[in-house]
């Protein structure tokens, strides 16, 4: 196996990896407002999701049909804008349960995802170098 599938490999693992510590983080921000959800003047907060496509982390999408989702993270034909928060209760709150709740199911799903992907790659790296099976 070449150096540069090697390389590869390493970049897709370590931006899985990445991607994982990030859900971890996020969790934590969310079971956040979650828990001050009746706490007065309180503000939802949330995670900019990590940059991947970026020059610098090695991995990049590619549009491969105009159905695809794109580069961007943009799917074509879609209106990707979000609904601006409005609901705030009457103490200042701006925190709504559900949508918290929407996102941390949301969020442990994809992180189960990059786990699994991230054992996966695993599992071929070692039987790529023989020692996997």
């Amino acid at each position: 196996m070449s150096g540069n599938a090697l390389g590869t490999g390493g970049n897709l693992m370590q931006a899985l990896k990445t991607r994982m510590h990030w859900h971890q983080s996020r969790q934590k921000v969310l079971s956040e407002n979650v828990a001050n959800a009746d706490s007065p003047g309180f503000r939802p907060m949330d995670l900019k999701a990590p940059a991947v496509g970026t020059a610098s982390s090695g991995v990049s999408l590619a549009q491969t049909s105009a159905g695809h989702m794109g580069p961007s993270g943009q799917r074509n034909g879609f209106d990707t804008a979000k609904a601006p928060r409005f609901e705030v209760t009457p103490n200042g709150n701006g925190v709504n349960l559900e949508d918290e709740m929407m996102k941390v199911a949301q969020n442990q799903s994809d992180y189960q995802l990059a786990a699994s992907l991230y054992s996966k790659g695993l599992g071929l790296m070692k039987i790529a170098i023989g020692k996997g099976r």
